[in-house]
C-alpha cells in the first residue's frame, strides 16, 4: 500500500507539478501537459509536408509581424494627417519605401511561402491582404494584384482559420514565433 502525500507547485511554464512521495520514501514526480493535438504522420510525404510547413512558417511568420507593426504605424500617422493630398503623398512614400526594403525578399518567396504569407498576414492584422489594399491603394490596384496572385494560384481574400491552419498555429506557439 502506498500512502501518498500530494502537493502542487506553479512552475516558470505555467504546468502543475504533483509530487508523490511513496512508502519507501520515493519522491514521484508528475506533470500536467499542455493541450496538444496529435496527428498522424503515417507517411513519409505527410511527414515531409508537416517539416515543409514548419520551415515556411519560420521563414514568412517575421514578414508577417512586420507587415502588421507598420500597418498599425501607418494608420497611427494617416490619423495625424490632415488633408487628402498628404495623406496620398506619404502613402506614397510609404509603399516606396516598402518597396525597396522587401521586395526583393519576397520576390525569393516559393509560392506555398506567398500563399502561407497571405495567411499570416490576416492572422496578424485580422484583414485579409485584399481588404487592406484596397483601404489604400483603391480598386484598380487592388484588382490588378488580385490578378498576379490568382497567376500565382493564390487569392488575397484568403483568411486564416484557426480550425484549419491548426497545424500553423502549434508551429507558432511552439517554436515562440509570436
Amino acid at each position: 500500500m502506498v500512502s501518498v502525500h500530494v502537493s502542487q507547485a506553479q512552475v516558470d511554464t505555467g504546468v502543475v507539478v504533483k509530487k508523490e512521495i511513496d512508502n519507501n520514501g520515493d519522491t514521484l514526480y508528475s506533470n500536467m501537459l499542455d493541450e496538444f493535438m496529435l496527428k498522424s504522420m503515417d507517411t513519409e510525404e505527410a511527414r515531409k509536408k508537416y517539416l515543409k510547413l514548419i520551415y515556411n512558417t519560420k521563414k514568412v511568420m517575421p514578414y508577417a509581424k512586420l507587415a502588421a507593426f507598420r500597418i498599425q504605424m501607418l494608420e497611427d500617422n494617416l490619423n495625424q494627417i490632415n488633408g487628402r493630398k498628404e495623406r496620398n503623398k506619404y502613402l506614397k512614400a510609404t509603399e516606396k519605401q516598402i518597396k525597396r526594403e522587401f521586395m526583393e525578399d519576397l520576390k525569393k518567396l516559393s509560392k506555398s511561402q506567398g500563399k502561407l504569407l497571405l495567411k499570416l498576414i490576416h492572422r496578424e492584422t485580422g484583414k485579409t491582404t485584399f481588404s487592406i489594399l484596397k483601404g489604400y491603394r483603391g480598386g484598380a490596384t487592388t484588382i490588378f494584384w488580385s490578378a498576379m496572385a490568382k497567376f500565382y494560384d493564390a487569392s488575397l481574400k484568403v483568411k486564416f482559420d484557426p480550425i484549419e491552419d491548426y497545424q500553423i498555429n502549434y508551429i507558432i506557439e511552439k517554436y515562440k514565433l509570436e
